[in-house]
C-alpha cells in the first residue's frame, strides 16, 4: 500500500482573500476566535515572520496547529554579498537544496529588488550567465514571494529601508512560469501593498503571457529583452526568436501598448562587434519607435563560453545619442555589484561550479 503525502498549502504563496478563508476555517475547527485569523496576517504581511514559531502572540498549541496544516516558505541563506556600491545579492537555498538569487539595489530614491521565477533558466540566451548554468525547475508562487519576503525582512534590519521596487529579472524567464507568476503579482500587489506600477516583469519575448499582461486591469510594467533590431541577430542571440520572431512579437507589444498606463522598457545589451555596429542604433529606433518606451543599454557581462567584451563607452554613447535624435528617450544602465558577482545567475554559478556549463554557438 503506497501513502501518498499530503500537500499543505503555502501561506506564502496563497492570494490574500484565500489565505484569510483559509486561516478563518482553520481557527474556527478549532473553536478559535475570528481574530486568531488576523493575527497570523499580520505576521505574515507586516512582519514578515519566517515561520510560525516567531508568531508569539499565539498561544504554543496554536502555532503547532499552523504547523501541522500549512507550509510557509522562508528559504535558508546559502550566501549573502554585498558590494561597495551597496547592492546586496541573497543565494537562497530551497528546501529541495536548489539555489536562487535575489539582489537588493539600492539608489537615493529608490530600493529596487530583483528576484527570480526559475530554478535556472531554458532560454539558453547565449550572453546570460543563468542561461549557459541550465534550467532546473519552476519555482512555485511561495518560492518567488519568500524571496520578498526574506530581503525585506533583511533590507529593514540593516539599514536599507523599505523596497519600493520589483524586478522580475533574476534567474528565469517569468512568462514561461504563468502559474506562479501571475498569483505572485498578486500577493505582492494586493497582501504587500506594493503598487502596480513599482513591479516590473521582464522577458526575452514570450508572446501569450505578454497578450495575458495586457487583459490585466493593474498597470504591471513589462521590460523587453530584445538585444537586437532584426529577426536575423536576435535568433543568433535568443532561441526563443526562432518560435516568436519580431513581426509576432511587435505585434503583441502594440496590444500591451494600447491597453494604456503599462509602460515598456526595452533593454538592449551591448557587446562589442555585435550588436553594437554602425546602423544598429538607427535600425533599433526604427522598430521601436511607435512605442512611447525607455531603452536601457546593458554593457555586456563576461561570462564563461564567449570571447565577447562589452561595447567601448563610445558606442554607448553614440548609440544613446542616435536614439534619443530620434525622441527614443535612453540610457545606459551602469553595471551594480561587480564586485559580488550580481548579474544574474553569477553567484548561483559560483556556487555550483561543479556543474559542467552549457557551451554556447558563435555569432
Amino acid at each position: 500500500m503506497t501513502v501518498t503525502a499530503t500537500i499543505k498549502p503555502d501561506l506564502a504563496g496563497l492570494l490574500p482573500e484565500d489565505a484569510e478563508a483559509m486561516l478563518k476555517q482553520h481557527f474556527a475547527e478549532r473553536g478559535q476566535a475570528k481574530y486568531r485569523a488576523g493575527q497570523v496576517a499580520k505576521w505574515l504581511y507586516e512582519r514578515l515572520a519566517s515561520g510560525f514559531d516567531e508568531m508569539t502572540d499565539l498561544p504554543a498549541a496554536e502555532r503547532e496547529a499552523l504547523k501541522e496544516k500549512f507550509e510557509l516558505s522562508s528559504p535558508a541563506v546559502a550566501k549573502l554579498s554585498r558590494s561597495v556600491d551597496g547592492t546586496a545579492k541573497h543565494l537562497w537555498r530551497l528546501k529541495d537544496g536548489e539555489l536562487i538569487e535575489s539582489v537588493l539595489i539600492p539608489t537615493p530614491s529608490r530600493l529596487t529588488l530583483c528576484i527570480s521565477s526559475q530554478a535556472g533558466c531554458a532560454m539558453a540566451c547565449s550572453f546570460c550567465a543563468t542561461g549557459w548554468a541550465g534550467y532546473r525547475r519552476q519555482l512555485g508562487a511561495g518560492e518567488i514571494v519568500s524571496q520578498y519576503r526574506g530581503a525585506r525582512r533583511w533590507a529593514r534590519e540593516n539599514g536599507y529601508g523599505e523596497i519600493s521596487n520589483i524586478v522580475f529579472m533574476g534567474m528565469g524567464e517569468p512568462l514561461m512560469n504563468p502559474k506562479s507568476l501571475f498569483p505572485t503579482l498578486a500577493i505582492l500587489n494586493r497582501g504587500y501593498g506594493v503598487g502596480a506600477r513599482r513591479i516590473t516583469v521582464s522577458t526575452v519575448g514570450v508572446v501569450p503571457g505578454i497578450l495575458q499582461m495586457a487583459e490585466m486591469p493593474e498597470q504591471y510594467r513589462l521590460a523587453v529583452s530584445l538585444h537586437a533590431p532584426n529577426h536575423e541577430l536576435r535568433q543568433k542571440l535568443i532561441p526563443l526568436e526562432k518560435k516568436y520572431p519580431l513581426p509576432v512579437l511587435l505585434d503583441a507589444l502594440r496590444k500591451f501598448d494600447e491597453a494604456g498606463g503599462k509602460r515598456i522598457t526595452f533593454e538592449y545589451v551591448m557587446i562589442d562587434g555585435v550588436t553594437d555596429l554602425p546602423g544598429l542604433a538607427e535600425e533599433l529606433a526604427g522598430v521601436i519607435g511607435e512605442f512611447n518606451a525607455f531603452v536601457n543599454l546593458i554593457p555586456f557581462n563576461p561570462i564563461p563560453g564567449t570571447d565577447w567584451q562589452p561595447s567601448k563607452r563610445a558606442r554607448l554613447t553614440e548609440f544613446v545619442d542616435v536614439l534619443e535624435a530620434r525622441g527614443i528617450p535612453a540610457a545606459v544602465r551602469e553595471s551594480r555589484g561587480r564586485d559580488i558577482a550580481a548579474a544574474c545567475g553569477q553567484l548561483r554559478a559560483e556556487a555550483t561550479e561543479g556543474r559542467k556549463p552549457v557551451q554556447m554557438g558563435s555569432i
